[in-house]
């Protein structure tokens, strides 16, 4: 029998919140797309030809899902930064020492991760600071901050499938592990190398 080892509490809790805010992305994505399409209710005296299309829920049980999806997506980001504030601090003092030129700290790899990650964080900040302005503001038609919401997500979107397919072996070696049983097998924790570290390589 293979000896399948444990993942370590740290890897475990990574995976954790991970998977929260990967399922709290795709209701908000999913939710999003149905916006993007259908971005208009009610009759409007039959100017609006989707009027009474029912797409498996009510466009308000759309409205709910996109939101609290989009709340858990923001609590869950701000764990997970938090989290990786040490790694955050010194990618963005390698970035520098780069930029100013004293000295080159990271391989290619490293420094496409260092940048997709930026984009993902900046594209995910924009998108949760316009959501929580029409949280605040719902009956508000603010074209500027619709605008900034709408493609904002879709870049964040793009940028996180990236990240996804870079880091799916991780993702499918850690999730198999804490979800593989082997019955008689006592395996110390092995903690697995995270996404953020092959940043730094």
């Amino acid at each position: 029998m293979q000896n399948i080892q444990a993942v370590s509490k740290q890897t475990r809790n990574n995976w954790l919140i991970d998977a929260s805010l990967a399922i709290a992305a795709l209701v908000a994505a999913l939710s999003g797309i149905y916006f993007l399409y259908l971005p208009n209710g009610g009759f409007q005296g039959g100017r609006n030809p989707m009027y009474g299309v029912t797409l498996f829920f009510e466009r308000h049980t759309w409205d709910l899902l996109h939101t609290w999806s989009g709340v858990a997506m923001i609590a869950a980001a701000l764990i997970h930064f938090s989290i990786h504030w040490q790694w955050v601090v010194g990618m963005v003092r390698r970035v520098w020492k780069e930029i100013t030129g004293r000295g080159s700290m990271l391989n290619a790899r490293g420094r496409f991760n260092v940048w997709l990650d930026a984009g993902v964080a900046v594209s995910f900040a924009l998108s949760a600071a316009s959501g929580v302005y029409f949280l605040i503001f719902p009956a508000s038609h603010n074209f500027v901050w619709d605008m900034i919401h709408t493609w904002s997500s879709v870049t964040m979107i793009i940028l996180a499938l990236v990240h996804f397919a870079i880091h799916w072996q991780w993702v499918v070696k850690v999730t198999r592990r804490i979800f593989t049983r082997r019955a008689g097998v006592h395996a110390p924790a092995a903690t697995l190398q995270t996404e953020h570290v092959l940043a730094s390589e």
